[in-house]
């Protein structure tokens, strides 16, 4: 597991807990409006934690803190991230991930494991604008830039595109699939902004969760960002309300946070 940073209590991460909270090197997305740069960008890496350090903290916090709350990043990005959470949770604490749903398979081993409390998941946009808004990294769902030459070039580009955006949008699905059909307590949340995200976006958001549990609208908020070309903008609290207007047709329990 690769440790970028380490938050050693916190009272908003872990709902209704006292937590840690451990954020992880590497993500299958670029988000231009991540807050997280330096989680993301391999240019912006800063020295890793060292991973016996981390649970020579845990061991001290036994009795203090009552759960971890793992983030990135992505955290399924990393093979072992089962082993790392089994560890965690042999200490005594309960253990909380967040994931952007990229990896339904380590997901769903992380899930039938018995070692997670607690799921949140980044539902990034509708399904139909989530190859632009999460704009994937080059190592599983690249979507190709190339400029083609010829017509049948061109043709090629845009089928290979389109089973790649296919994939992207399939392990999302599997993904909130396994959240909601498990019995693991979970939440969906979307960071909104201009000029990525409308409010009418959560028509299908909304169908894409129907009947989950909790789902949080999140504002963007100025600050470092992957992008930091694009003049980004959070919604205004007319499109907020609109927004949850729409998305609470389908999930009830839908909050601004």
């Amino acid at each position: 597991m690769q440790i970028a940073g380490l938050q050693k209590t916190t009272l908003v991460d872990y709902p209704g807990k006292v937590a840690a909270t451990v954020f992880t090197r590497g993500c299958s997305f670029r988000c231009p409006f991540c807050h997280n740069p330096e989680l993301v960008l391999p240019e912006r890496f800063s020295p890793l934690i060292s991973v016996e350090g981390f649970f020579q903290f845990l061991e001290k916090r036994q009795g203090k803190l009552q759960g971890v709350c793992i983030t990135g990043g992505e955290p399924l990005l990393h093979a072992d991230a089962g082993r790392f959470a089994e560890r965690i949770k042999k200490l005594g604490f309960l253990v909380k991930l967040d994931t952007n749903g990229s990896f339904p398979d380590r997901l769903k081993e992380l899930i039938d494991s018995g070692n997670l409390d607690y799921i949140a998941m980044d539902i990034k946009s509708p399904l139909s604008k989530y190859a632009q808004t999460a704009q994937i990294s080059n190592f599983k769902y690249q979507i190709s830039n190339k400029n083609p030459k010829t017509k049948l070039e061109q043709n090629n580009l845009e089928e290979k595109n389109k089973i790649k955006d296919k994939g992207l949008q399939s392990d999302i699905k599997k993904s909130i699939s396994l959240i909601m059909n498990s019995s693991i307590d979970y939440e969906f949340r979307t960071t909104v902004c201009h000029p990525l995200h409308l409010p009418e976006d959560f028509e299908e958001i909304g169908k894409l969760i129907k009947g989950a549990k909790r789902y949080y609208i999140q504002n963007f908020v100025h600050s470092k960002h992957n992008d930091e070309k694009t003049k980004f903008e959070p919604f205004t609290e007319l499109e907020l309300e609109n927004a949850l207007q729409i998305i609470s047709q389908e999930v009830k329990n839908s909050v601004v946070r």
